[in-house]
């Protein structure tokens, strides 16, 4: 596992949602509900930002087409996507969000 440290409980309140831009990918941290998710940031659907979507019982809803995808495991709930989110292993120590980046 390689996990880095993306940002700290401080820059991402309780509903929030925070895009980190890596060197390869952009990822999309999500605070519901006391946990803290990682997520591809974009839609599988028609490649738009997630950011922004509305956080409901565990999922996240595409402002742009309305597709859902569970936060926990990516799965799409609702069209028009089909293809799942990447989901990524979040830990957090001492404050800092550490998400486990596949090499």
């Amino acid at each position: 596992m390689a996990f880095m440290t993306l940002a700290s409980l401080g820059e991402l309140p309780e509903g929030g949602q925070l895009r980190v831009d890596l060197e390869d990918r952009t990822l999309l941290l999500v605070h519901l509900d006391g946990t803290i998710y990682a997520i591809d940031y974009h839609c599988t659907h028609d490649e738009l930002g997630l950011e922004g979507g509305d956080l409901h019982n565990g999922c996240i809803t595409c402002p742009y087409h309305g597709a859902e995808f569970r936060l926990s495991d990516g799965e799409v709930l609702a069209p028009p996507a089909w293809e799942p989110l990447q989901t990524y292993t979040v830990t957090v120590s001492e404050q800092l969000i550490q998400v486990d980046i596949p090499q």
